[in-house]
């Protein structure tokens, strides 16, 4: 079964910064897939924060553009978002995505494989 775990989520005053990582078993994060994070507060729809193709290339939303970075570890097997000089509106919940079927990779539709999500709360 495939399965994406995120962590790294917390509590954090504005201005701070926090590292979300998205581990994968029986699905390679390697270079054959585009991995993207999403983002949903309640009764709010979920929308693309990042996106990592599988050439290495990011894309970013207008909202989080020169704070947030997505990178990708071979190694571990992981996707991560650094998240740096955190604003109140970035509260939500956080999740990875992977296995991009169509474009656009904003659309949540378009992914296969999704995470439970991790909480970030910024005050």
């Amino acid at each position: 079964d495939v399965q994406l775990v995120e962590s790294g989520g917390g509590s954090v005053q504005a201005g701070e910064s926090l590292r979300l990582s998205c581990a994968g078993t029986g699905i390679s994060l390697r270079s054959a897939f585009c991995v993207g994070w999403f983002r949903q507060t309640p009764g709010q729809e979920r929308e693309g924060v990042a996106v990592i193709a599988g050439s290495g290339s990011p894309g970013y939303a207008d909202s989080v553009k020169g704070r947030f970075a997505i990178s990708r570890d071979s190694a571990k097997n992981t996707v991560d978002l650094q998240m740096n000089s955190l604003k109140p509106e970035d509260t939500a919940m956080y999740f990875c995505a992977a296995y991009l079927k169509q474009d656009p990779w904003y659309t949540p539709a378009n992914f296969r494989y999704w995470g439970q999500g991790t909480q970030v709360t910024v005050s």
